[in-house]
């Protein structure tokens, strides 16, 4: 029978990012980027059952039975890893993401050093973009540490599930699991207003409520750290303002001008010998430019703005991929594809 143990120690093991099981497939590992078959049978329902009630406590099998779907983390001897537990068509599925034990610095994770700069702002949003498994959570990780590490302040952070365990160094952390320690990213915003922090990451900005509350922290004297889904600077900035209803939109607009210290849009893309991945990022500085643009709704001009912005810490996501090819860490096909003009790659352009 196949055991989740050995399974997840051969993913430790290969350097996996993801385990993927699912009743009717055999498991899979996504190694570099790719997705990659073990020489295992098929999952068979009973063996997804037996891995189920393995790794999940009471507690969580009867919020699985009830929300048909959890989230949360777990650990071996070696390694932790979030997880999500689903339905689908045939029976139960798994992902196991690994979490890495160490936090990396920006330095060592290729990230530029304005990053560490942002950090240390007294209060504003900071803002990390980008799809599923494009190193977010690793880039804030690295992010917090820094302020961890240089500043003497008190951090809170809420996340589903918590990912990187960080310990008080020269700041007091408390982290706070959903499902663990609070019911929504909502409900912990509020009380941490009231918990005397100085810097605030929320894991998620998924609804309106969240959002409204994270700009009220950040424009009442925080700095706050969170995540969306979106792919750009620009189309992170229209995702907040298209949540809120019509009426509010200017208001919106008005307290994001205000409180947007930056848009950190990242991707990840494999490096040239195929042996691992590096992170490329567009980077957007809220100026007084910038700002100027959100409030008077034209942020269709943003990106001029990123290009020109050099001096401000700025950068395009196309200019680092060129820095990419260009230092010999990712091929110039790979760039192409991730690129926002890909012209200039695919016609050598620079």
């Amino acid at each position: 029978m196949t055991k989740i143990k050995d399974l997840l120690e051969y993913s430790l093991k290969s350097g996996a990012s993801d385990l993927h099981l699912s009743v009717g497939s055999v498991p899979m590992v996504r190694i570099h980027g790719i997705m990659k078959k073990l020489q295992l049978p098929v999952l068979e329902l009973d063996v997804m059952e037996s891995i189920k009630n393995e790794v999940l406590s009471d507690n969580q099998k009867q919020l699985f039975d009830k929300n048909l779907e959890l989230d949360f983390s777990t650990a071996i001897e070696g390694g932790r890893f979030r997880v999500n537990f689903f339905h689908q068509i045939n029976g139960l599925s798994a992902v196991f993401r690994t979490i890495p034990n160490e936090i990396k610095s920006a330095q060592e994770l290729g990230l530029p050093p304005i990053l560490n700069q942002l950090a240390m702002k007294e209060k504003g949003l900071i803002l990390l973009t980008g799809p599923t498994g494009s190193g977010k959570s690793t880039t804030l990780a690295a992010m917090i540490d820094y302020v961890n590490e240089n500043k003497s302040c008190h951090i809170i952070t809420v996340e589903d599930p918590v990912e990187y365990f960080h310990s008080s160094k020269n700041s007091m952390m408390n982290q706070r699991e959903l499902g663990q320690s609070t019911h929504s990213f909502s409900n912990a915003l509020k009380s941490a207003l009231r918990e005397d922090p100085d810097v605030i990451l929320v894991g998620e900005m998924r609804d309106l409520e969240t959002i409204q509350l994270a700009l009220t922290a950040a424009e009442t004297g925080h700095l706050v750290f969170s995540t969306l889904h979106t792919s750009s600077a620009v189309k992170t900035i229209d995702r907040i303002i298209d949540v809120f209803p019509a009426g509010q939109k200017d208001q919106i607009r008005s307290m994001l001008s205000e409180s947007l210290l930056a848009v950190i849009a990242q991707k990840l893309l494999k490096n040239k010998d195929l042996n691992g991945r590096v992170p490329a990022s567009e980077i957007m500085v809220a100026n007084s430019a910038i700002r100027n643009l959100i409030r008077e709704d034209k942020i269709y001009q943003i990106p001029t703005l990123i290009q020109s912005g050099g001096q401000d810490g700025m950068q395009s996501l196309d200019h680092d991929l060129q820095r990419l090819v260009q230092q010999g860490k990712v091929s110039r096909e790979e760039a192409a594809t991730f690129a926002d003009n890909s012209e200039i790659f695919e016609k050598g352009v620079f």
